[in-house]
């Protein structure tokens, strides 16, 4: 049900703070705008209905909601959370604490990769969610019965999933991974999107550090464009444009006309003079600031098996332990390692992967671990 009053949002949140969980999820668009347009809130808990806010449709004081967000006592409980995190962030500047990712724990018990949420369901829970609303314009009013029963299920069978995946963690003695995991999720860096950094998204052909720094401006200028008419990057200019005009470095309007990617309209007049000014801002900038794009050397060819070996060391350990690989390591992990580059950040030589994982791959680096072939089957060989 779509909390219609101040007193039943008050009373709903009350009922859920007297829980040790709630289930929470979100229905959000995107698409047209820079920031997620928040359009429902649902939530549930256990031997709570399921309730959704409204933002659209109702006008309402929020303040209760984000008193419950920010209640410690309440384990908020998300599937992927991180946008859903980060419209909470954009629309308070606060993130709901604590939380656990019923994604992040799936990959812990082995359910693999960035598992989807329908699917979580049908194993633990037995259920087919229907997913024919998902793709529905969440924005407009009024929301179908469909669309809500969709919207509202979510947070029904998620209460389950937590329960049994916990369940599951507990028993293992795993909860604490999750936990380690999931602490990314809640540093607030991870959703501002600083314009100076914003041209590091963008590809381009070149590694010479004066492109980089007109890449730089201008993919600046286009983050703060974007933030301020709240509207995609692409929107402004694509980024095959920026990456054009970075690699000509335009120097006239008439020279904007030569980069096909360019839309006619930023060639001529006011809009012309802003991007030639933005690239001449850069090329006149110290050339000590003008930023590097490292391009990783090539594995030398000695230690290509040795990667081979790890990753199928890594494979193995997994399918062990009913982890995910991925939440082990990365193969850019593997490949430090290997180099052996900033050993002291690699997460696998430390904590439960380092007990999973990396304590063996250190072995079989310093040869008291090999791998062989028997019925057909690859084992370690200490």
């Amino acid at each position: 049900m779509i909390i219609e009053t101040q007193k039943e949002l008050e009373e709903t949140c009350a009922k859920l703070a007297e829980n040790s969980y709630l289930a929470i999820d979100t229905e959000f668009l995107r698409d047209k705008t820079y920031y997620p347009k928040l359009c429902l809130v649902q939530m549930a808990g256990p031997g709570v209905e399921p309730h959704a806010l409204d933002p659209l449709e109702t006008d309402l004081d929020w303040e209760p909601f984000y008193e419950l967000m920010a209640d410690a006592s309440v384990m908020k409980v998300f599937h992927a959370a991180r946008q859903d995190l980060e419209i909470f962030f954009n629309e308070q500047g606060v993130l709901p604490t604590p939380i656990f990712d019923t994604q992040i724990a799936a990959m812990v018990c082995g359910y693999g990769d960035q598992v989807a949420y329908n699917a979580l369901v049908r194993d633990l829970t037995g259920h087919a969610l229907e997913k024919n609303a998902q793709f529905t314009d969440w924005s407009r009013r009024p929301l179908s019965d469909k669309q809500m029963t969709y919207a509202l299920n979510d947070v029904v069978y998620l209460r389950e999933v937590y329960e049994k995946i916990n369940a599951q963690l507990e028993s293992q003695s795993r909860t604490h991974w999750v936990f380690e995991e999931t602490a990314i999720l809640t540093d607030p860096g991870l959703y501002q999107n600083n314009p100076d950094t914003a041209w590091e998204r963008i590809k381009i052909r070149s590694d010479k550090p004066e492109i980089f720094a007109i890449l730089k401006e201008l993919a600046a200028w286009r983050e703060r464009e974007a933030q301020r008419r709240n509207v995609p990057r692409g929107r402004v200019l694509k980024d095959d444009a920026l990456a054009d005009i970075a690699l000509y470095k335009a120097k006239s309007p008439d020279s904007l006309k030569r980069i096909r990617s360019l839309p006619k309209d930023w060639t001529k007049n006011d809009k012309a003079k802003m991007l030639i000014s933005l690239v001449q801002n850069a090329r006149q900038s110290d050339p000590k600031s003008w930023p590097v794009r490292k391009r990783p050397d090539p594995l030398p060819r000695q230690l290509q098996p040795a990667l081979e070996m790890l990753k199928m060391l890594l494979k193995i350990n997994a399918t062990q332990a009913h982890v995910a690989p991925k939440i082990i390591a990365s193969a850019d992990d593997l490949d430090r390692f290997v180099r052996g580059e900033n050993l002291d950040t690699l997460p696998f030589l430390k904590g439960w992967r380092y007990e999973l994982f990396g304590k063996d791959a250190q072995d079989m680096l310093d040869g008291k671990i090999s791998l062989k072939l028997e019925n057909k089957e690859i084992i370690l060989t200490r």
